[in-house]
């Protein structure tokens, strides 16, 4: 009886594997790039035409509301006044949901900054921002990675984490950047906070080996708490 000898692995199908994944990982970074661009694109128009309209037709309601004399008539042209300043700010909302323009203007710095304090007012919760004093030269990819993690951490804080406090630390020693965004909330591995395989932070995920980067999603420094941080190399900035 012959023993069949062991047969080392396909080669070439490995080779075809590692080809498959370079090809799957370059198109997904395609399509981030267009989607980002698409949503900056919608934030603008969104600004520059409804945006615009709504101010001007609150311009004109207010000159208008100056020749009104009966009461009923002030009081129809006060509604009217509060009913375009909901969708004035419904739509800046928008905006800032699709695009924040600080981005692109003043850098992640200001923009994880402007985030950071909006997030804490609106859903009662101390945030406190931890930011470099200077303001790094990051591309527009790093500088997207570094603004869409900051948004999913805060959002997962929010939904999972039951936390009263959250810190949103930015580093960066001109080799690599780190963001990390930590709570004192329930902690992962309680059933209740998210994993790195939900689809938010999956994204954020490729979003990381397409930069060279890393995503990683564990206990807090002192084994409290919820800790989302992204390391991203400074090469290419």
């Amino acid at each position: 009886m012959k023993v069949s000898e062991a047969h080392p692995p396909d080669s070439g199908e490995d080779s075809q594997h590692a080809a498959r994944a370079a090809e799957l990982a370059e198109l997904l970074a395609h399509l981030t790039t267009c989607w980002d661009e698409d949503r900056r694109q919608l934030a603008r128009r969104l600004h520059d035409s409804l945006g615009s309209s709504m101010t001007a037709l609150t311009m004109h309601l207010a000159l208008l509301s100056q020749h009104l004399q009966e009461q009923p008539q002030r009081d129809r042209a006060a509604q009217m006044k509060q009913l375009l300043n909901n969708i004035i700010e419904t739509n800046r909302k928008m905006q800032l949901a699709l695009w924040n323009d600080k981005l692109e203007f003043l850098g992640p710095k200001a923009a994880i900054a402007e985030l950071v304090q909006e997030w804490g007012r609106e859903h009662g919760i101390k945030a406190k921002a931890s930011l470099p004093d200077d303001d790094p030269d990051y591309t527009r990819a790093q500088g997207v990675a570094l603004l869409r993690c900051a948004e999913e951490g805060l959002r997962n804080v929010a939904k999972h984490a039951q936390a009263t406090m959250v810190d949103v630390i930015l580093d960066d020693d001109g080799d690599q950047t780190m963001l990390t965004i930590r709570d004192d909330g329930v902690g992962p591995g309680t059933g209740v906070s998210p994993s790195l395989s939900c689809h938010g932070l999956r994204m954020l995920r490729e979003r990381a080996r397409v930069l060279k980067g890393t995503l990683t999603l564990g206990p807090g420094p002192d084994g409290k708490g919820t800790a989302l941080t992204l390391i991203l190399p400074r090469q290419g900035a």
